[in-house]
């Protein structure tokens, strides 16, 4: 399968905001509601994960194209008070990367002491900090860790930098910052054959696994579907070792589809390991089984843009309202319009192995924000 790219469409001046409703929340065409708002503190990272950055790297953002913490802090305000942003992840890059991340999480949590206030990271750092955030009054925290073989981790992020992950998983749940969620790409080939055992490490830490299918975000743009492990070929290499049953929780918008984790050889209708399962395990299945439908996220890059979606090829520019003196209901303004516009879904619901017409973003998830 030939996979296109897409240059992103930066529009300065905003969407045409007709049609938009001028004071409900974050709403689309399609009738969703955006309440969970992904923010991106910085695009540059200390990893160079094969899925999504060149071995080399990549050009950094000038430091005055960044947004600032006081911005940072504005607009999670406007999102919150003017559009009814509900809950707050902030992401990366590597968000432990800036130094003033506590003082971005402590005016975040200073102005909205109920907002839900999580953090992704890929742990490089987090044993040193993890208290600090915590401290400032971050609530939860999304490691991303791929493989518990250090040959292995080597091979995926370009780093031998393991030691460090595991100790940042282990520091943030002494902090408080729980339920720690473990995030896992597998690799075809690289690490699949780890699911099992990365699903037993996590249960017995009282960590939560997210699995995540590989997306087509990666700076090399060397995606393929065929090279892809699907969530169905998770569960199956998940299946033999434990038994998986649908959580009967309502997913509510949410990425991950859960399951409830059993010993495989749990039988019988009374007996405990039926009746208590070991651990919840998450999939999220972007490509092969969307959940565009039920999409509550809006997205703000590291310089202050809005993607409506994480494959977007279009971007509205909200800093040059900032530093011109907008009003937040200006700022709220251009927000809704951009969401307004929102896709039905992200393009890749069509794509077969033998279809040639799936457009990639050009810019890779460091760039964008988880």
């Amino acid at each position: 399968m030939s996979v296109s790219l897409g240059l992103p469409q930066i529009r300065g001046a905003g969407p045409d905001p007709s049609g938009a409703p001028r004071e409900a929340g974050l709403v689309d065409r399609h009738g969703r509601r955006a309440t969970d708002m992904r923010l991106s503190v910085i695009d540059k990272c200390n990893l160079r994960c094969t899925y999504c950055m060149p071995a080399d790297g990549l050009p950094w953002l000038p430091a005055g194209q960044l947004m600032t913490s006081a911005e940072i802090v504005r607009l999670v305000g406007v999102g919150v008070r003017e559009l009814g942003v509900a809950e707050l992840r902030l992401t990366g890059g590597e968000p432990l990367v800036r130094r003033d991340l506590e003082e971005i999480v402590a005016g975040v949590r200073a102005e909205h002491p109920e907002l839900p206030l999580s953090l992704t990271t890929n742990g490089i750092g987090l044993a040193a900090r993890a208290q600090a955030v915590a401290d400032a009054g971050l609530t939860r925290i999304n490691i991303s860790l791929d493989s518990l073989d250090a040959a292995t981790f080597r091979t995926l992020a370009r780093r031998d930098r393991l030691a460090d992950v595991l100790a940042g998983a282990e520091a943030a749940a002494a902090a408080g910052l729980t339920p720690v969620k473990i995030n896992a790409v597998l690799m075809r080939g690289v690490n699949d054959h780890e699911a099992p055992e990365l699903l037993a490490w996590a249960l017995a830490r009282g960590f939560a696994l997210r699995f995540i299918e590989q997306m087509p975000l990666d700076a090399d743009h060397g995606w393929t579907r065929e090279d892809m492990v699907t969530a169905q070929e998770i569960r199956d290499r998940l299946a033999g070792r434990f038994r998986l049953d649908p959580h009967p929780g309502r997913r509510n918008g949410a990425p991950a589809e859960l399951w409830d984790v059993h010993p495989a050889a749990a039988t019988g209708e009374n007996s405990a390991a039926e009746a208590e399962p070991l651990g919840t395990v998450g999939v999220i299945a972007s490509v092969t089984e969307p959940f565009c439908a039920d999409c509550k996220r809006t997205r703000i890059t590291a310089e202050g843009r809005i993607r409506s979606c994480l494959f977007s090829h279009e971007e509205f520019d909200l800093l040059p309202l900032l530093r011109e003196g907008a009003t937040d209901a200006e700022l709220a303004g251009r927000w809704r319009a951009a969401m307004w516009l929102k896709p039905r879904a992200h393009g890749m619901d069509h794509v077969s192995l033998d279809s040639a017409d799936y457009v990639q973003p050009e810019r890779s998830m460091s760039a964008i924000g988880g």
